[in-house]
């Protein structure tokens, strides 16, 4: 795995050992990441299960102003610093080594981020319980996007409901990415 664009472009990513976490592959990676160029330039970008990093170094690599990454395994904490370390991207990153919804709770004073990012596990509906729990957040204003990577068959016919509207949905052989903004009052 490595960076694919930006100033951290061709570097390699160290992963996390074992089966505990799921990459995003370059080939993904590249196609999420084109669909988000125009929003990446001084953005504030949050990655939620952030994993091994990859996805919020990218962000920083291509022109984000600051990432702040949670992650609550410690060896891929370990992971994550490392690689932003060996990017030079330490000094825009922030590590949170907590659980994704306390994290959250604790970034509110924060405000809204521009980008939100998050992979969770699958088949566990973590991406439906940190929607609701945004859906009321000061993290998520009106211009943020956020982007949720999920198995195929992951309904998100809730959104709704929370105050979202699906924009997009890319699909790929396993996957798919949806992007999601807050509906119009």
């Amino acid at each position: 795995m490595r960076v694919i664009a930006g100033s951290a472009r061709s570097l390699s990513l160290k992963t996390v050992a074992g089966t505990d976490t799921r990459p995003t592959t370059d080939r993904i990676k590249e196609t999420v990441f084109n669909i988000l160029m125009p929003y990446l330039c001084d953005c504030s970008f949050l990655d939620l299960f952030a994993g091994s990093g990859a996805i919020g170094i990218e962000a920083l690599s291509r022109g984000a102003a600051e990432c702040f990454f949670v992650e609550s395994s410690r060896n891929a904490a370990a992971c994550i610093s490392h690689n932003l370390a060996h990017t030079h991207l330490s000094d825009r990153g922030r590590l949170i080594l907590a659980d994704v919804f306390d994290a959250l709770a604790g970034l509110e004073a924060h405000g809204a981020f521009d980008l939100i990012f998050m992979d969770p596990p699958y088949g566990h509906e973590y991406e439906k319980r940190v929607l609701q729990r945004l859906s009321s957040s000061p993290l998520v204003g009106a211009d943020t996007l956020i982007v949720v990577e999920a198995s195929l068959g992951t309904d998100f016919s809730y959104a709704g409901s929370l105050g979202f509207t699906v924009i997009r949905e890319k699909k790929y052989k396993t996957n798919k990415h949806v992007f999601l903004k807050k509906s119009d009052c």
